[in-house]
């Protein structure tokens, strides 16, 4: 067995039993919550070894790099577009993904309906909420989602599934629990109102994942934690981008 996939294999083993007891705190099952193996800037390797390893869903940034490390992986695996998405990557990125978590504008919400509905496509997607307020951070203010919402209801090739939120970078990671809570309350009130089910929490990465488990994150994205720090991406010239 290679070595690499024994070291992740039991940081998994690691990773998971933080899931298992945050779940515990919050009364609910860890089979309500997955990992996303956040791949990003690493090669196809790496992809590979983490789904030998039982990583069921990937992570990616950039649609060029992700679209280079599919065709390269073969297919077979299930990827995410986590980062944000530019409109005029729909068309190419569509294809590769089967949800996208950081919608964050109305404009690129009727693109990805408007390009979905002409080409047989039905993806999963979140709404990007910045919840923290950060000046840096994309997302729609938690008080414009509503309208944003019923919107979404007038669409017929998207699914919404639920939201996604990033709380900011701190060593102190109680701090992030007010953002991973406020999240959730604000999910809560839309089903409420709406009468919809949105069941995806899209938040916590590998410095915070233990209090974003513990306030109800359902899928979460976890790069370095799994895979070590990250190397830096070259586009590979072998792979024929077209947007």
């Amino acid at each position: 067995m290679n070595e690499n996939l024994r070291d992740l294999n039991d940081v998994l083993a690691e990773v998971n039993s933080v899931i298992i007891e945050g779940c515990r705190i919050s009364g609910r099952s860890s089979d309500d919550v997955e990992i996303i193996g956040v791949t990003k800037t690493h090669g196809p390797d790496v992809v590979r070894e983490g789904r030998d390893a039982g990583i069921g869903i990937f992570g990616e940034n950039r649609v060029q790099e992700a679209a280079w490390k599919i065709e390269a992986c073969g297919g077979g695996m299930d990827f995410h577009l986590i980062g944000h998405l530019q409109s005029n990557k729909i068309r190419v990125a569509l294809p590769l993904f089967s949800a996208f978590h950081a919608v964050d504008s109305l404009k690129l919400l009727e693109g990805i309906e408007r390009i979905s509905s002409a080409e047989g496509h039905r993806p999963e997607v979140l709404l990007e909420v910045n919840i923290s307020g950060e000046a840096t951070k994309f997302g729609f203010k938690p008080d414009a989602i509503d309208s944003v919402i019923e919107r979404v209801l007038e669409m017929h090739s998207i699914t919404l599934t639920g939201l996604m939120t990033m709380a900011p970078y701190t060593p102190e990671v109680e701090a992030t629990r007010p953002v991973f809570a406020g999240l959730r309350e604000l999910r809560d009130r839309l089903e409420e109102k709406f009468d919809i089910g949105l069941p995806k929490l899209s938040m916590g990465m590998s410095n915070d994942y233990r209090i974003a488990v513990e306030e109800g994150a359902t899928w979460l994205r976890l790069g370095t934690v799994l895979f070590g720090d990250r190397p830096k991406w070259k586009p590979q010239h072998e792979y024929r981008w077209e947007p």
